[in-house]
C-alpha cells in the first residue's frame, strides 16, 4: 500500500503543476504543487525518489507542452523526455545534500539548486525555459508587478519558499503525533505550527500587497508622444495556414496583397508603425538584393503610398558569402556558402533597410548545440535544419526619423527570455514588437501561453507590447501587463491602437536577474562542500585501510 501511496503523491505533484499552469485560472495551486514531492523525499530512498521525481516532471512537461506534437511529433517526444530528465538533476542533488548535511542545508539546496538549474537552462545552447516557474504568473500580472525588479526568478523563489514552508508545516504537525494520534508536547508544537503557518501566510500575502503598491506607484517614464492627435500602431493578423502548400510554395503575391489590404483598412494620418508577423513574406530573399526582388514590389509600393509609415515585418532571408565559410551555420551550396535567417526587416520609403536576425533560436528545429551537430540528419527529419539558421549575437532596435517608436524586433521564441528582451530596452527600445507565427501549434494552449508570457515582458521593462501573430492571438499589452486589445484565433484582422512611446529603465532592465547568480553561487558552495567532504572521507578511509594492512597480514 505504501508503494501505491508514494505513486499517488508523485502523480499528484505533476497534476497540481499542470492545473496551475497558464492558461488555467487555478494559479494558486502552484503554492502546494511541490509539497507531495517534498514528502516523498522524506520517505523514499535515493533511487525511488529519483524515479518518482522523473514521473512528476514527465507528467508536468507532457501536460503543459504536449501541443509541440502538432509541429513535430518526434521533437515533442524528445523535448518532453529530455526536459523531464534534466529537471531531475537539481532534485537529485537536493536529496543528496539533505541526507548528507541535514535539513537546513538540504532545504536550502532545494531552492538554490532548482533556481540554478533554471538559470543554466535559460542560458546554455539547449535552452528550453518554457516551464520556468516564474512564468506561471503570466495569467495573474497583478500579483507580480514587482517583476520590474526581479524578473521571473522572483516568481520562482516565491513559489519554492511557500511550498517549502507549507511542507514544513505539515511535517511538524504529523511528527508531533504519536501512534495513537495524541499530540506530544502540545504547547511547543503549537508555537512551532503558529510560527510556520504565519510565515507561510506572510510569504503568500506580502508579495501580493507589494505588487499592489508597485502597480499604483508606477509612473509612466514619458508622456504621450507629442502631436495634436496621438500616434498609433497597426498590428496585422493575416491568418495564413502555415501548413498550407500555398504558404510554402506559391501565391506569395496573394498573401502580400492580403497583408497590405488589412493594413490599409485601418491606416490613418497618425499611423506611424505597421507590424506584420513572423515569416509574413514566405519567400527567401537575398538581403543585399531585396530592393530588386519582384515579390517585394507591392511592399515597396505600400511604403511609397504612405511615406510617414514604417513597416516592420518578418521575412526569410539569406546571405551569400561566396567561397568562404564565414560562420558556423553557413551551408555549402552550388554558388558558395549561404547563411539563412529567420529575420525581421524595417522598411520606410527612401530610407535604408534595417535587418535583424533572430538570435534565440529554437533548439532542434532552428539550431543545434555544438555538441549535437552530429545528430543533424536526425533532427532534420523532425522538421529542423541540419546546420541551423544563422543568427545575430545580440539584440538590435529599429528606428527612423520622425517616428516616436524605437521598435524591439522580438521574433517568436525570443519573447520568453526576460533578460534578452530587457537588452532591447537598454539599446533604446520604446516599444516591444513581438512578431510570431504560432500557427504551427494549431488552436492549443501553446499559442495562448506564448501570448501570456509577453505580459511578463511588459512588466519587467515597463514597455507596451504590440504583438503580431499570423493566426493569433495578436494583441496590445500595456506596461502593467494588461491585455487591452486582442483578436480571435483563426481570424484575419488588424488592430489599430494609440500606443505611448516610453523611455526610462526599470531595475530589471538596468541590472538584469540579480537573484539567480546569487543562487548559483550558493549552489556552488554547497557542491564544493559536498565534494571536499567526500574527498576527505575517501582519504580517511584509505588511510585506515593502509593502517590495517599489517595487522591483516600478520
Amino acid at each position: 500500500m505504501k508503494k501505491y501511496h508514494n505513486l499517488t503523491l508523485s502523480i499528484l505533484s505533476g497534476l497540481l503543476l499542470i492545473s496551475s499552469w497558464p492558461t488555467s485560472p487555478l494559479t494558486f495551486l502552484v503554492f502546494f504543487a511541490w509539497v507531495p514531492l517534498l514528502i516523498l523525499s522524506e520517505r523514499t530512498n535515493r533511487i525511488r525518489f529519483y524515479l518518482y521525481s522523473l514521473l512528476t516532471l514527465f507528467i508536468w512537461n507532457a501536460g503543459t507542452t504536449w501541443w509541440i506534437w502538432n509541429a513535430t511529433a518526434g521533437g515533442a517526444i524528445g523535448a518532453i523526455i529530455l526536459n523531464a530528465w534534466l529537471m531531475c538533476i537539481p532534485l537529485w542533488a537536493y536529496y543528496i545534500i539533505k541526507n548528507k548535511f541535514g535539513n537546513t542545508a538540504g532545504y536550502t539546496s532545494f531552492i538554490v539548486f532548482w533556481m540554478s538549474f533554471e538559470y543554466i537552462h535559460l542560458n546554455w545552447q539547449l535552452s528550453w525555459p518554457w516551464l520556468t516557474l516564474g512564468n506561471i504568473f503570466a495569467t495573474q500580472p497583478d500579483w507580480v508587478q514587482w517583476y520590474e525588479y526581479t524578473g521571473t526568478s522572483g516568481g520562482t523563489l516565491w513559489v519554492l519558499v511557500v511550498n517549502l514552508l507549507i511542507f514544513l508545516l505539515l511535517k511538524t504537525f504529523y511528527q508531533s503525533r504519536s501512534g495513537d494520534g495524541v499530540i506530544q508536547d502540545a504547547s511547543g508544537t503549537k508555537r512551532q505550527l503558529v510560527k510556520l503557518g504565519s510565515a507561510a501566510l506572510a510569504c503568500i500575502v506580502l508579495p501580493l500587497i507589494i505588487s499592489g503598491f508597485v502597480e499604483r506607484s508606477t509612473e509612466q517614464p514619458q508622456k504621450q508622444a507629442t502631436g495634436v492627435e496621438p500616434d498609433n500602431v497597426i498590428v496585422v493578423q493575416p491568418n495564413i495556414d502555415p501548413y498550407n502548400e500555398k504558404f510554402q510554395n506559391g501565391s506569395v503575391e496573394g498573401q502580400i496583397q492580403k497583408l497590405v489590404a488589412l493594413s490599409e483598412a485601418e491606416l490613418d494620418s497618425n499611423t506611424k508603425l505597421v507590424i506584420w508577423p513572423e515569416t509574413a513574406v514566405p519567400v527567401a530573399v537575398a538581403e543585399d538584393a531585396i530592393g530588386g526582388n519582384m515579390y517585394f514590389k507591392p511592399v515597396f509600393e505600400f511604403a511609397q503610398r504612405h511615406p510617414n509609415v514604417t513597416l516592420l515585418t518578418g521575412i526569410e532571408s539569406y546571405r551569400n558569402y561566396g567561397s568562404e565559410q564565414l560562420s558556423r551555420t553557413a551551408r555549402k551550396l552550388e554558388d558558395g556558402y549561404f547563411d539563412f535567417f529567420n529575420a525581421a526587416v524595417y522598411i520606410k520609403n527612401n530610407t535604408p533597410y534595417q535587418f535583424y536576425h533572430k538570435s534565440k533560436l529554437v533548439p532542434g528545429v532552428e539550431t543545434l548545440p555544438d555538441f549535437l551537430l552530429w545528430l543533424g540528419p536526425i533532427f532534420e527529419k523532425f522538421g529542423g535544419t541540419t546546420g541551423g539558421y544563422g543568427h545575430d549575437k545580440e539584440a538590435a532596435v529599429f528606428s527612423s526619423a520622425a517616428n516616436p517608436y524605437v521598435a524591439a524586433p522580438i521574433i517568436c521564441y525570443e519573447s520568453i527570455y526576460g533578460e534578452y528582451v530587457a537588452s532591447y530596452v537598454r539599446k533604446g527600445a520604446t516599444l516591444l514588437t513581438i512578431i510570431t507565427n504560432d500557427g504551427w501549434w494549431f488552436n492549443t494552449p501553446g499559442h495562448r501561453q506564448h501570448l501570456y508570457y509577453a505580459r511578463l515582458r511588459a512588466i519587467e521593462t515597463r514597455r507596451w507590447v504590440a504583438r503580431s501573430a499570423n493566426t493569433g492571438i495578436s494583441a496590445v499589452i500595456d506596461e502593467k501587463g494588461h491585455l487591452l486589445a486582442t483578436k480571435l484565433w483563426d481570424e484575419a484582422a488588424s488592430i489599430k491602437f494609440n500606443i505611448p512611446a516610453f523611455t526610462g529603465q526599470t531595475f530589471f532592465v538596468r541590472y538584469g536577474d540579480v537573484i539567480s547568480p546569487l543562487m548559483l553561487l550558493i549552489a556552488g558552495i554547497l557542491l564544493l562542500w559536498h565534494w571536499v567532504t567526500a574527498l576527505r572521507d575517501y582519504l580517511q578511509q584509505r588511510a585506515l585501510r593502509r593502517q590495517g594492512s599489517p595487522a591483516r597480514s600478520a
